[in-house]
């Protein structure tokens, strides 16, 4: 083939990709949530499906493929045809302290994946039972953890999940010692935290909040960017000298990796619109999320940055899934 020939031959498949991205989307698309239904994961991704295949011009079906922490699921997304009808859900479960702890994990964070956006983030909070003895306030609850360490134990949603991690990290920093409980998911260490089972828990802030307001938990220190409307005189991580504990959950979308970059414009420029709509917005923010709504390189970095701080976590805290 002379070279005319073969530029010809380039040409042609450049312009076919070029109308097939154009064309997107021409078929429904699925929206993967790596968890079960009933979840903060699965609220976030069914209150924006619906907008955001009205603003597509094709439905946006979500499924739910739950287990593994949201391994299974991921995976199962990284696996799928890159054209961007097969979307999943990342959380920082999948995308970062998971992979951080796990050897052994099926996929690759940084590589698997194409970033789309991330729609938003959920505050952390750590809770205890008004029975506790250090339930006053931070400065109580720090005091009575260091004068007993070891002595008292928190619950997570499971080991390597961001509960768990987070609380690892805060351990770090401080240097307080505490036995870690892993429950098969937040509702039970919810349970047993209010029942006094176990006297803490650091759980996303939609789940506890409803315990919180009813006093049956007290809220010690969340992980957001500033006080929270909802906990007018709770601290933040970073007021009580922790900055590097104000780490938020996130829920973002990511396909697998090598999608056409017209079609991430898209699809990112599809959700931020539909996150521009007061009533979308509302609903999201009901849960005690932080609307975000960035770009993919942005969502990309802070998929790297979680990742990296994990990795740390579990090094220094000599970490296991044992």
């Amino acid at each position: 083939m002379d070279r005319r020939s073969w530029m010809g031959v380039v040409l042609a498949l450049a312009s076919t990709a070029a109308m097939a991205d154009a064309s997107f989307p021409n078929k429904p698309i699925r929206l993967l949530v790596p968890f079960a239904a009933g979840g903060t994961t699965d609220i976030i991704a069914r209150v924006i499906a619906d907008p955001l295949g009205k603003e597509l011009g094709q439905p946006v079906i979500v499924e739910n493929r739950g287990g593994g922490g949201g391994v299974i699921g991921a995976l199962e997304t990284s696996r799928q045809k890159a054209d961007g009808y097969n979307l999943g859900i990342a959380t920082v479960s999948t995308m970062a302290t998971n992979p951080a702890i796990n050897p052994k994990n099926p996929y690759d964070p940084l590589t698997a994946f194409t970033p789309v956006v991330n729609i938003a983030a959920t505050p952390n909070v750590i809770a205890v039972n008004p029975k506790f003895a250090g339930a006053a306030n931070y400065k109580a609850f720090e005091a009575e953890l260091k004068k007993n360490p070891g002595q008292y134990s928190y619950g997570s949603s499971g080991t390597g999940g961001i509960q768990h991690m987070l609380m690892e990290l805060y351990k770090s920093l401080t240097g307080i010692e505490m036995i870690h409980v892993p429950y098969r998911g937040a509702g039970p260490a919810l349970n047993d935290a209010v029942a006094n089972q176990i006297p803490m828990i650091l759980d996303n802030l939609p789940s506890a909040l409803p315990f919180i307001k009813d006093k049956r938990l007290t809220a010690i220190a969340v992980a957001a960017p500033e006080r929270l409307a909802v906990l007018p005189d709770v601290p933040t991580f970073k007021e009580v000298g922790l900055e590097p504990v104000n780490r938020m959950a996130f829920y973002g979308i990511i396909g697998p990796k090598g999608m056409p970059k017209e079609v991430v414009d898209k699809l990112n420029a599809a959700v931020r619109k539909v996150l521009q709509e007061p009533a979308i917005r509302k609903r999201i923010e009901d849960t005690g999320s932080v609307i975000v709504g960035n770009t993919p390189e942005q969502f990309a970095k802070e998929c790297k940055d979680e990742f990296a701080i994990y990795k740390q976590v579990v090094a220094k805290q000599k970490l296991t899934l044992e």
